[in-house]
């Protein structure tokens, strides 16, 4: 199945308006050059074959690499949130945007990894992340790191 993805240009101007409408802050650029590589791979079917490794793997990208000095944990969001709409997700929006900035913040921090990331971005697609195990797994993931 063919997904749509987001361009550089796209993305840069959707981080414009999230900082614009949320609060504000810097929408300088610091490396988008690291946004675009990780754009163009996630079309990739052979390092990302699944819409869940695709929007996994922007969403952890967008978090830890720095792209623009301000917004980061903010992009990530709102890029996958317009990738889960871009390609039909619409029931899994609500439960995303619900839960998404809190895992956001654990995903900066280094709380939460890639693969966990993955385990509640399948939960969210499928409508089953209020599964008491993967909850189970995330607290342990941040309660471990505070300890």
């Amino acid at each position: 199945m063919a997904w749509v993805c987001l361009t550089l240009e796209q993305a840069i101007e959707i981080h414009r308006k999230t900082v614009e409408v949320s609060g504000g802050g810097s929408t300088d650029q610091l490396e988008t050059s690291k946004l675009d590589s990780v754009l163009q791979h996630i079309q990739n079917d052979d390092y990302y074959p699944t819409f869940n490794a695709k929007i996994t793997h922007l969403f952890f990208s967008a978090c830890k690499l720095h792209c623009f000095l301000d917004g980061n944990k903010r992009i990530a969001i709102t890029l996958c949130a317009q990738m889960l709409l871009l390609n039909g997700y619409l029931r899994s929006v609500h439960a995303f945007i619900r839960e998404s900035e809190n895992i956001s913040y654990h995903v900066a921090a280094g709380k939460i990894s890639k693969e966990l990331l993955g385990e509640w971005f399948a939960a969210v697609l499928c409508d089953t992340e209020d599964d008491e195990s993967l909850k189970l797994k995330i607290y342990n993931a941040i309660a471990r790191e505070n300890a």
